[in-house]
């Protein structure tokens, strides 16, 4: 289960921060819109190898990306553009970072040059894995609320495990940048965890999407 899954817990949380922020000129949308130019910041950060202050502005975004749902839920405006346009810039968002962090490992101080079983893995491969691993999760649970059944935060890797782990290997980036393990560092190490896990996290969707179908048919 996905720390995804406990956002509706802390939603008492939420709420006076949603309070506060409703007395603000700025709508939901445009906190939206905020949360995704930290993204792109972050990315640009990564790209430049300043993974602190990626890892910043990454906790912006996903500070602003909660925001502007429990802001929309407080001031009862939610909906489905709003809904819509929250995950098409949360897509837009995991691709600017990870494709940021691809670029300091090609091009930084210390290429990645990840060496496993006597083979070389160039680090776009490792980049591609990655971003496909992320959309390909996402997709599958986006993809539960198109045929008919509820959003799917399931799976062993949500976006908020994403960002946990982007947080805290960005910070063990900033502390030691070098290459450690097989020619990769530790946002390196990052990108192979996306690959694997958000492909595992795809396919469990895929077969809890399948099961539910299969279900609310016999029903």
């Amino acid at each position: 289960m996905s720390i995804e899954s406990l956002r509706p817990k802390i939603q008492w949380f939420l709420n006076p921060i949603a309070k506060f922020f409703s007395h603000l000129p700025i709508t939901p949308n445009g906190w939206t819109i905020v949360s995704l130019v930290c993204a792109f910041g972050a990315g640009v950060a990564f790209a430049f190898g300043k993974p602190l202050l990626g890892v910043i502005l990454v906790i912006l975004n996903a500070c602003l990306d909660v925001l502007d749902g429990a802001l929309a839920r407080y001031m009862k405006i939610s909906s489905p553009v709003g809904d819509y346009l929250d995950h098409v810039f949360d897509r837009y968002a995991d691709t600017a970072i990870v494709i940021g962090i691809l670029v300091w490992g090609i091009l930084g101080t210390e290429p990645w040059n990840f060496a496993v079983f006597g083979c070389t893995i160039p680090a776009w491969v490792i980049g591609v894995f990655a971003i496909t691993g992320v959309l390909l999760s996402s997709y599958m649970g986006t993809q539960a609320q198109a045929v008919g059944l509820k959003r799917n935060y399931g799976g062993i890797l949500g976006r908020a495990d994403r960002l946990i782990l982007l947080v805290v290997l960005g910070v063990a980036e900033f502390i030691y940048p070098s290459p450690f393990i097989l020619g990769l560092s530790f946002l390196g190490w990052l990108l192979v965890i996306y690959g694997v896990l958000g492909h595992i996290t795809a396919i469990q969707r895929f077969v809890m999407g399948v099961r539910d179908l299969s279900r609310k048919k016999q029903e």
